[in-house]
């Protein structure tokens, strides 16, 4: 899911001040039964309708343990949740714990907002999954907990490809993939000139760059030399990787090229594409909820994305952490909750509903087991962004989605390269 930092101007002053003040030494030094705060926890609505049990389950562990403790969960939307984060931390009334989305954590950890944590007081750390888990630490210290992992994966129609190829089941070559596109292509040209095969917007620049990262490039690279990072999309490998996806993007997107990903499940919804580039849950989201097609349910499934030179395209790592705000009074409690809601036993009921756990021991058996095969086996190669501070900035979007759109307009992949090189070399290395 595409997770953009939208906070407002002032905030990282606002933020920076917060003191990591920490729990109360003489309230975590109370018997559990005398304590008689509040909890409160900010998750994002998936835990609300699709593992609203394990929520349950552990507010009652919870209660035992402290009973007079009062746990408000309260579920919200990615949509507004950093917006309403950032003004609750410029008052008095903000969670305890909240949930972030694994590209948001940086923001948080510079400005100080997220409170420390040790890794040993939880279950499982010593196999976290290393993309959520560098999202966590900064310059030796961890600031949250990984509470689940995704990663982008093919998202078809099938009754689409065995129209047009007479088999159902997506190729798992390129070779072989884009030949069924190129068929696709064909058969969907007859009765709609505006539906696409493979449907790639022109700003989805976390396709974008699995292209690169599948040709060996990066968006930047740690000089230990100069101790900085260094933009390095100008690099043989990814501008091959670059010019790959725009080819693919000018041949096969048939409807707008320069919009982004967003509405990509509501396109294949619509009956308007093949196949889409995207997270495991919005092959559902193409089928149900506000925006879904009934008619297609059955009909829409997914699977590992075929990349080039022989190999499965490399998935940006996604996926939720989860934080103690370090003004809290109560992050003892905070901490406790969270371990809880991050233990071996809470990931055993995430991965009984095929979403991905926050640890590599307990992802294993998913790889092999075929509604989430596609998805765990990318997770272990999957890349991320660079865990630099300049990095947490919602200007890198702009960069990437305009070099992307410069390309399209006739600007030379080398040129283009250059120009977000020095936009990134000029962000990156920003201090908080």
């Amino acid at each position: 899911m595409k997770r953009k930092l939208i906070a407002a101007i002032g905030v990282a002053g606002m933020l920076v001040s917060i003191a990591a003040c920490g729990s109360d030494d003489k309230a975590s030094s109370k018997d559990p039964k005398d304590r008689k705060e509040d909890l409160t926890v900010w998750l994002m609505g998936d835990a609300q309708s699709t593992w609203p049990e394990l929520v349950k389950d552990v507010n009652a562990q919870f209660k035992k343990k402290y009973p007079n403790v009062t746990v408000k969960v309260q579920y919200q939307q990615w949509s507004d949740k950093v917006k309403k984060l950032d003004t609750s931390l410029g008052g008095d009334k903000f969670p305890d714990v909240v949930e972030l989305g694994n590209t948001e954590t940086m923001q948080y950890i510079l400005n100080g907002a997220l409170g420390e944590i040790d890794p040993k007081k939880y279950e499982n750390s010593d196999t976290w999954i290393k993309g959520l888990k560098d999202t966590c630490s900064f310059e030796g210290k961890t600031y949250c907990v990984p509470y689940y992992a995704s990663a982008r994966l093919a998202v078809y129609n099938k009754d689409m490809l065995k129209a047009a190829t007479g088999s159902d089941v997506l190729p798992q070559t390129e070779d072989e993939f884009l030949k069924a596109m190129d068929k696709v292509s064909a058969e969907l040209g007859k009765k709609d000139k505006r539906a696409s095969s493979l449907y790639f917007p022109g700003r989805y620049w976390y396709a974008a760059m699995s292209y690169v990262a599948a040709y060996g490039g990066e968006v930047a690279k740690y000089d230990e030399g100069s101790k900085q990072w260094k933009a390095s999309l100008s690099s043989p490998e990814s501008q091959k990787g670059i010019a790959h996806y725009v080819d693919l993007v000018k041949k096969y997107n048939k409807a707008d090229q320069t919009k982004d990903e967003q509405d990509h499940a509501n396109v294949m919804a619509n009956e308007k594409a093949a196949v889409i580039y995207g997270q495991a849950w919005e092959a559902g989201g193409v089928t149900t909820g506000e925006n879904g097609n009934p008619k297609l349910d059955g009909k829409i499934a997914t699977a590992g994305m075929p990349g080039p030179e022989g190999k499965a395209l490399p998935s940006f790592i996604g996926g939720s952490d989860l934080a103690t705000i370090s003004k809290s009074k109560v992050q003892d409690l905070g901490e406790e909750w969270i371990s809880l809601f991050t233990n071996a036993k809470s990931m055993d009921v995430l991965a009984s509903k095929n979403i991905l756990p926050n640890n590599e021991k307990q992802l294993e058996p998913l790889k092999a087991k075929p509604e989430t095969a596609p998805i765990a086996n990318a997770v272990p190669d999957a890349w991320f962004t660079p865990i630099a501070p300049g990095w947490a900035s919602v200007e890198k979007e702009e960069i990437l989605e305009n070099l992307l759109l410069d390309i399209l307009k006739g600007t030379s992949v080398a040129d283009a390269a250059k120009k977000a090189d020095e936009k990134i070399d000029a962000l990156i290395n920003k201090k908080a």
